[in-house]
């Protein structure tokens, strides 16, 4: 079993896991939700946003929805808002784009989440390594981190 930041933190506080590690590169958000046997909406990206005063915000999203930039800039109280680029995703989160998970950040970040998290029991986040994933309950995922929910979909998703 790959150790990582995230796998760490989750077994010092005896929390039930699965590591799934892919056979082949991700491709798509499709792919990791067939080859880890959930659906869509049960596998979450977190997404850095650099805020106008160059401090940042990690935002969950269950599927493949997309963020409305004008409910993420209510929800956060700012004026403007870009993502961030895979340095500064390197350099704040501690992992690699597309690695990117909510446990086991190299700095406390605002975790703001959109209410579709909500819908599923089980769910899978980022496990700090590329083509791999961790699933868990999502009242676990919720223990291990501070969270903010909000309605932060595009209108429609």
């Amino acid at each position: 079993m790959t150790d990582t930041p995230v796998t760490r933190k989750l077994s010092e506080m005896g929390i039930a896991h699965t590591l799934h590690i892919h056979d082949r590169p991700l491709l798509s958000l499709e792919q990791a939700a067939a080859e880890r046997g959930l659906k869509h909406g049960q596998i979450v990206r977190s997404l850095l946003f650099r805020l106008e005063d160059q401090q940042y915000i990690l935002v969950l999203i269950a599927g493949p929805g997309k963020v409305s930039w004008s409910r993420l800039r209510k929800a956060v109280g700012v004026r403007r808002l870009t993502t961030a680029d895979g340095d500064e995703v390197q350099a704040v989160t501690g992992y690699s784009p597309g690695a990117v998970s909510p446990i086991g950040l190299k700095q406390n970040l605002r975790i703001l989440a959109d209410h579709g998290l909500k819908e599923h029991e089980i769910l899978s986040i980022g496990a700090g390594i590329r083509n791999a994933g961790i699933i868990l309950k999502r009242k676990d995922l919720l223990r291990v981190i501070e969270v903010e929910f909000a309605n932060l979909l595009e209108a429609g998703e």
